[in-house]
Parts: C-alpha cells; structure tokens; sequence
C-alpha cells in the first residue's frame, strides 16, 4: 500500500467513524421543530452557523482538547459523563417541553444554532472524544479533513430539513422529535455509564 494509498484510507476510517458519531440524520426531526416557524434565509443562516460552530469546537478539542482537560485534571472520562449529562437533559426537555425549543428558535435563530443544534445534538460528548483519540492516532491532517467532511455533510442534511417537515407535517415531526429524544437520551445514558465503569469497573 502507497503512502497516498495509506493517507486515504486513514482519512476514510476517521470520517465514517466521525459521521456515524455525528449522525447528522438522528436530529433533523427535532432540528425541523426547532426551525420550522424561521424565514428560509434565516434557516440558512442557522444551519451554516451550526455547521460552522460544530467545525470549530471539534477542531479546537482536537487540537487542544486533551491539554486544556489536562489542564484542570480533567480526565475524557469525566469529560464523557458530563456531556452525557448534557445530552441527557436536553433530550428529557424535548421529550416534555418541545414547545419550549420552538420559542427558543424563535428568538433567537443565533442561540438555537450553537445550542441545542451544534452542542449537543451535532457535536456531543462522543464526536468530542473521538477527534481527541483520533488527532493522536491519525494525526492533525486526517482529524482536521475529517472534521471539514462531517460538518460539510451534516450542513447538506440540515438543509434538508424543509423537505422532510414538509412529508411528515407538524404531528409527524413532534412525533418523531421526541422517538429520536429517547434514543438520544439512551446514547447519552451510555455515555455516563461508559464514564462510570471506568471509575468503577465491574467486576
């Protein structure tokens, strides 16, 4: 295998990992939710920041990531429950107070972007923890390419999200947004007990 051959496929192995971490399908009905009341320029506006955002965070802890948790004694272990317990809430506040998230958007198509559409539902515990593991396995170059792929590809997604609201209606996305809620809330329970078990691991 040629070094060319090599750096492909690396690069292949880390975006397939990251996209299926990422999984930009799973939150387009809670995203459909959350932007269906906005004008399409200023959906447009919230999936690029989104996309942009995601970018960004996942580059800087891939870059500095383990530094900075280094830093504060942080372990990714640590790091891993509390996101989970981020996720966690935010799924359990879709699940009983969807309308909340639609205000939100509402006001502030800013604020919906970074929070809840890039962290957490884009850019979690898990895509922060593997851009970390995978910039040291890797190396800069493929975590960096395979960051820009991702967020590119869950940037085309989100796009879709009209389209998609408008073949499920109002029911079928709050239907829908809160079914991909609990998956979401069960990732993020699997999260905290990964965190858990290496503290305590079971004997």
């Amino acid at each position: 295998m040629t070094s060319i051959d090599a750096f492909l496929f690396d690069l292949l192995k880390a975006t397939v990992a990251l996209f299926v971490i990422v999984d930009p399908l799973s939150p387009v009905p809670i995203v459909a939710g959350l932007t269906k009341e906005m004008s399409l320029d200023q959906k447009r506006k919230t999936f690029r920041t989104a996309a942009i955002v995601g970018s960004v965070l996942l580059a800087v802890f891939a870059l500095v990531g383990r530094e900075v948790l280094l830093l504060f004694g942080i372990s990714l272990q640590s790091f891993q429950i509390a996101g989970g317990l981020v996720l966690l809430l935010l799924s359990i506040e879709i699940i009983f107070r969807g309308e909340r998230f639609d205000k939100l958007a509402l006001v502030s198509a800013e604020e919906a972007a970074v929070f809840p559409i890039a962290f957490p539902l884009l850019v979690g515990p898990g895509a922060i923890t593997l851009t970390m593991i995978s910039i040291q396995s890797s190396g800069i170059t493929i975590a960096l390419l395979a960051i820009v792929i991702v967020m590119f590809v869950s940037w085309v997604v989100l796009r879709q999200t009209d389209r998609i609201y408008r073949i499920l209606g109002r029911t079928g996305v709050a239907v829908i947004a809160r079914i991909m809620s609990l998956f979401i809330a069960a990732i993020a329970v699997q999260y905290i007990l990964a965190g858990i078990q290496f503290y305590y691991p079971p004997r």
